[in-house]
């Protein structure tokens, strides 16, 4: 399923979608949850924009190589490019929606990448890696320190967090991004997960959210799988 950035009311919005700069360890609890330190400064990684798929009726997670893990997470789109030191009200003129998004990881695969010292493309990077829902217009929220994301799966709460929890917050993040690699208009940043990952079942109906702004539904298949 071919994947085009678009608004919650399903207006189409006209930008490629570039890459997908992600943010490990934003959330203290996650960072514990899994045993690791909090990062001096932010710990980033990439995802190629071609491992994008819409968050609608269903998508597909591998069934061949172990756990597959889910990271409910804040995305952010940016309209205009940035590049170099730039100031908080360049960022937010950039910044045009806010979207709720899955991170799939490939959790067994991450740990012996890990392990052995190795990169986590082939646990991060996978085709169907990143999950985007439609995108809430930015000047619909008033306060970008104070946005809810939840994850409820077949029911049950799995994920909560909110952006004022962020060790690097919204802003302060995508300044340190900008000054070490331009961004551009349709990149995405995607700005950590709170605690409760998990791995994901074919069949599970899962429940995304921004709180107060935009809920979205869907099921997890396996690959193959009608």
């Amino acid at each position: 399923m071919s994947y085009q950035h678009c608004y919650q009311d399903g207006s189409p919005i006209d930008l490629p979608l570039g890459k997908v700069v992600c943010v490990g360890r934003n959330y203290a609890a996650h960072a514990a949850e899994l045993n690791n330190p909090l990062p001096e400064q932010p710990l980033l990684f990439i995802k190629p924009g071609s491992c994008t798929v819409p968050f609608k009726q269903s998508f597909a997670i591998p069934n061949d190589q172990g756990a597959v893990h889910h990271e409910a997470e804040i995305a952010v789109l940016l309209g205009k490019p940035l590049s170099g030191k730039v100031c908080a009200e360049q960022i937010m003129q950039s910044i045009i929606g806010y979207a709720p998004a899955l991170d799939l990881t490939l959790r067994d695969v991450q740990d012996k990448l890990k392990k052995n010292g190795h990169p986590w493309e082939l646990a991060k990077a996978f085709d169907g890696a990143y999950v985007l829902a439609p995108f809430v217009p930015a000047k619909t929220i008033k306060d970008m320190t104070n946005i809810a994301i939840e994850l409820r799966i077949n029911g049950v709460v799995r994920q909560q967090g909110n952006s004022r929890q962020m060790h690097w917050p919204i802003i302060r993040l995508i300044r340190f991004i900008a000054e070490h690699f331009s961004l551009q208009a349709g990149d995405v940043i995607s700005t950590g997960t709170p605690s409760g990952v998990g791995a994901l079942q074919s069949g599970d109906q899962l429940e995304l959210s921004l709180r107060g702004h935009v809920q979205w539904v869907c099921s997890v298949r396996q690959e193959n799988s009608a």
